[in-house]
Order: C-alpha cells, then sequence, then structure tokens
C-alpha cells in the first residue's frame, strides 16, 4: 500500500478547513471603505427652507379665513408634538405676521427671543429670518407702546384742560351768583330806605295857609 503524500494531506485539511468556514457563512472577504457622507450645502438648504416658510406666510396671508385657521392649528400643533427650533420658528413666524385673527405679536417676539438665544440651532438663513422679524416686531412694538403713551399723555392733558376750564367756569359762576346776592342785598336796603323816607313823609304834617 502505497503511503499518503503528505503535500496532498495538507492540502485536503487546508480544503476541508475552507469548506467548513464557507459553511459557517465565516468566510472571510475584504471589507470596503464606508462610503463618505453626502455633503449638504448649507446655501442651498437655508434657501430651501426659507421658500417654504414664505410659502407658509403667503398662503396665510392670502387665504380665507378657514385655511388661516388651519395654517395656525398646524403649526402649533407640530410645535407642541415636538417643539424643534424650524418648528418654533415656524410658529413664531405665523403669529408675527400681520393680515389674520391670530397675529400676536407680543407671543411672536417671546418665542424669536428664545430662538435668538441659542441661534446655532438654526440654518444660517432661519437664524436671518428670525433677527430680521424679530427686529422688527421689536420697533413694531416699541412704536405701538409709544403711541399709546402719547395719546394716554394727551388724553390726560386735555382730561386737565377740561377740569382747569370748568374749574374756571364754576369760579365766574360763583362769582356771579354773589355779586347777582350783593346787588340784591344792596337793591332791597335802598328799598327799605325809600320805604322809610316815604313813610316820614306821609307822616309829616301839612303846612296850613295863612
Amino acid at each position: 500500500m502505497t503511503p499518503p503524500c503528505p503535500g496532498a494531506s495538507r492540502a485536503g485539511a487546508a480544503g476541508g478547513a475552507l469548506v467548513a468556514l464557507i459553511a459557517c457563512g465565516c468566510a472571510w472577504v475584504p471589507q470596503r471603505a464606508p462610503s463618505p457622507a453626502p455633503v449638504v450645502n448649507g446655501a442651498v438648504a437655508s434657501s430651501t427652507v426659507l421658500n417654504q416658510y414664505l410659502l407658509l406666510l403667503q398662503r396665510l396671508v392670502q387665504g380665507k379665513l378657514s385655511e388661516q385657521a388651519e395654517i395656525v392649528a398646524s403649526a402649533q400643533r407640530d410645535y407642541d408634538t415636538a417643539p424643534t427650533p424650524s418648528r418654533e420658528l415656524k410658529l413664531a413666524l405665523v403669529f408675527g405676521t400681520p393680515g389674520h385673527p391670530a397675529t400676536d405679536l407680543p407671543r411672536a417676539q417671546g418665542l424669536l427671543r428664545e430662538l435668538m438665544a441659542d441661534p446655532e440651532m438654526l440654518l444660517p438663513g432661519e437664524r436671518a429670518l428670525a433677527f430680521l422679524v424679530l427686529s422688527q416686531i421689536d420697533d413694531h412694538l416699541t412704536l405701538d407702546a409709544e403711541n399709546r403713551r402719547l395719546q394716554s399723555e394727551a388724553v390726560r392733558a386735555d382730561q386737565q384742560r377740561m377740569a382747569n376750564a370748568n374749574h374756571r367756569l364754576q369760579a365766574e359762576l360763583d362769582e356771579n351768583t354773589r355779586l347777582r346776592r350783593e346787588l340784591e342785598e344792596a337793591r332791597a336796603k335802598l328799598d327799605a330806605i325809600a320805604n322809610i323816607e316815604r313813610s316820614l313823609n306821609e307822616r309829616k304834617p301839612g303846612s296850613t295857609g295863612r
């Protein structure tokens, strides 16, 4: 009997091991390097987001009351569900846009100030939009407060002038009343004197002729 060839034995053993590895799903396969993450163009992303905001606000201003109410409710619902910076900005823009019943500038101001306290959470375009709208709302509310103050001061000034005029008028009426009373008293005294003189004349004996 011919003894087995050592090389053949080693080849058979290697082949058996390879078959075993393949059967176990453990065959070595060269790994590819992971694909790099796609590069996001910040300018394009900001432009897309800003366009979406502007279209939303256009619908809000030009829409019917029912559509306006739905836009406001949707923005509030989205924010309540997940208050992300973008959703907070959208809600602030909705409240800060005039021309619909839900306009609420003080609330929009509060939301925008929260966002600007941590602006890095927004896209560059969102930050610019939030800053611009917040500046406009601040100016509007400041002018509105100043206008109310001036109106209040004007009302108080008118009330003061009216009070002063009424005071002068009342003083003149009181003075006229006093003068009228003094005049009546003087007339009464004159009438009394006249009555006394007439009474004396009537009692005086008439002169007799000779």
